[in-house]
């Protein structure tokens, strides 16, 4: 556990950096080195949860009630608020800021992009400005934070460009703000060796590009995009990615904004597993240097760019990195082949976990199949609600409710993977007006009754359920699992169903139908938003497969889209 928090925390490199920040401020009070090891958590944790969504929110941090001040004028010269469609500078302005944030959670929000310079806070209007060393990495981050809200104690929070062009405060009333950068400093300057200095293998050394080429050796599991975005981005802000198949290899191009996370994503990711004994990630750098992206879809992605069109049909493949990308020499070195077995180290799990869909460390695909689901609501629970819940997430083998126990029940998943995934989305979710718990069981398999013993239909067998999801091999369903939501991807929808059929359809199952969009192109899918993801969950259950005539029965699933 201690090498798993290691990892995700910025690993051992990471934190000699940490004491050398605050070997930096040993001249000072014990208030400031609360400080500095309040921003040594603060940093490392901003750059790893960048989209989390939770950046530093100790109930124990010193730092709740610091303000910082500026000089007499200061308070006239940042009133009102910046414009929107302001030239770009080197100066942002952050608006509506939970009011008990941090000087700490403001700062890691840029650190990724570049060095911060400095920063003001305006607690009484929750607000602040945030100063960067360049205007060029005030650009890309006010661009990416314009494709993805950034959210700070799960609040989104609105970054734009100051009028200002240079933040100025007075530093005798703003000493704590300066502690706070200087440990900052600090920190990157431990992390960035000097030129002409040696250093170990495992410490962090600049690296030539910040564009990552990556290959997937193994893929028993398809990988998409959206699951390299999560895994990289614990060690930065990912700007694009484009993925391709070549010499029958998947393979994928994602550039950071910083080479020096290129390196660290390199050194804690190369020869490591996505999923549990396959999905090997073979990483180098890449001659490239920029990435040019012309569309937005499953096969590519520019964040800093949420204007680009889809393409359909387009190759994802700019011609020019195409035949940069060719001429190439440096082939990915391949260590000597994985146990079927092998128990992931560290990194595999942190990026196993960050992609959210990974069985437990040392739980290989063929084991750990069954889960036991507690406090269900007996009186309607049945196995076939079951079957269609869990089987977002996996194709469900046997489901038996517990004869003297009906508020649980034992299912069986098609692998340890699937029921890994099942575990991790399900867990904590309501059904039935209960929270239901969802943890591995130690049964191997789900025993049917004796033959000519009546269970009353607590067990039922899936195996052969024409209903499963995820039978042929590289479905696209497997690109398409996402976390029980509000919002419901609806499909094979008959040309004679309007939109509202639909909408009474949802509504008798108990909920209130807030939105409904067909899809432009292809009127036989459509996006629906019950109020709730309890109703949403309700709404699978009960219309998954429901007879829509003309040989149509609609398919249900979660989507991560909003209406």
């Amino acid at each position: 556990m201690t090498q798993f928090n290691s990892l995700l925390e910025g690993g051992p490199a990471a934190g000699r950096g940490w004491r050398r920040a605050l070997t930096a401020c040993s001249g000072r009070d014990l208030a400031a080195h609360q400080i500095v090891t309040e921003v040594a958590v603060g940093v490392k944790r901003g750059s790893d949860e960048l989209l989390s969504g939770s950046v530093l929110s100790s109930p124990n941090s010193n730092m709740s009630g610091m303000v910082v001040t500026a000089n007499g004028n200061d308070s006239k010269k940042f009133k009102g608020e910046d414009k929107m469609d302001g030239a770009p500078s080197r100066v942002l302005h952050i608006r509506k800021l939970p009011g008990e944030v941090t000087e700490t959670e403001v700062i890691a929000l840029g650190l990724p992009f570049g060095k911060v310079t400095n920063i003001l806070m305006l607690k009484g209007k929750n607000q602040a400005f945030l100063e960067l060393a360049t205007e060029e990495a005030a650009i890309t981050m006010v661009n990416y934070y314009s494709a993805v809200t950034p959210h700070l104690r799960n609040q989104p929070i609105y970054i734009q460009y100051s009028n200002h062009k240079e933040l100025k405060t007075d530093n005798t009333l703003n000493q704590r703000a300066q502690a706070v950068l200087q440990a900052v400093t600090a920190v990157q300057t431990a992390n960035t060796p000097l030129s002409g200095t040696t250093v170990s293998e495992s410490a962090v050394t600049p690296a030539q590009s910040p564009v990552l080429r990556i290959i997937i050796d193994n893929m028993y599991y398809p990988v998409t995009l959206d699951v390299l975005h999560q895994i990289f981005s614990k060690f930065g802000a990912v700007l694009k990615i484009i993925t391709f198949t070549k010499n029958n290899q998947f393979q994928a191009l994602l550039q950071y904004g910083d080479p020096v996370n290129a390196q660290q994503a390199k050194l804690a990711l190369d020869g490591q597993n996505i999923y549990n004994a396959c999905c090997t990630l073979r990483i180098d750098f890449s001659k490239l240097v920029n990435l040019n992206v012309k569309y937005n879809n499953d096969k590519s992605r520019d964040y800093t760019r949420p204007d680009l069109p889809s393409g359909d049909g387009q190759p994802a493949l700019d011609p020019a990195i195409a035949a940069a990308f060719a001429k190439e020499t440096s082939l990915l070195a391949v260590p000597g082949a994985l146990s079927p077995l092998a128990i992931p180290n560290a990194a595999a799990a942190a990026a196993a976990a960050a992609a959210g869909r990974v069985g437990m460390p040392g739980v290989s695909a063929g084991g750990n199949t069954v889960l036991l689901v507690s406090n269900l609501n007996e009186e309607m629970v049945t196995p076939q609600s079951l079957f269609t819940l869990f089987g977002v997430y996996g194709d469900v083998q046997r489901v038996k409710i517990l004869y003297n126990k009906k508020d649980s029940a034992l299912i069986q998943m098609a692998d340890g993977n699937q029921s890994q995934l099942a575990m991790n989305h399900l867990n904590g979710q309501k059904m039935y007006g209960k929270i239901i718990r969802v943890t591995l069981s130690k049964h191997q398999t789900v025993q049917l009754p004796r033959e000519g013993l009546d269970d009353q239909g607590l067990t039922k067998d899936f195996g052969n359920s024409p209903l499963h999801r995820f039978k042929k091999p590289g479905s696209k369903n497997f690109q398409n699992i996402f976390p029980p939501s509000a919002t419901l991807h609806l499909s094979n929808i008959p040309p004679s169903v309007a939109e509202e059929d639909l909408r009474t359809l949802f509504a008798n199952t108990g909920g209130t139908v807030k939105a409904f969009k067909f899809f432009q192109r292809d009127h036989k899918m459509a996006l629906l938003q019950m109020a709730t993801v309890e109703e949403a969950i309700q709404a699978l259950i009960d219309l998954h497969n429901y007879n829509l005539g003309e040989n149509h029965h609609l398919r249900v699933s979660f989507s991560k889209s909003t209406i």
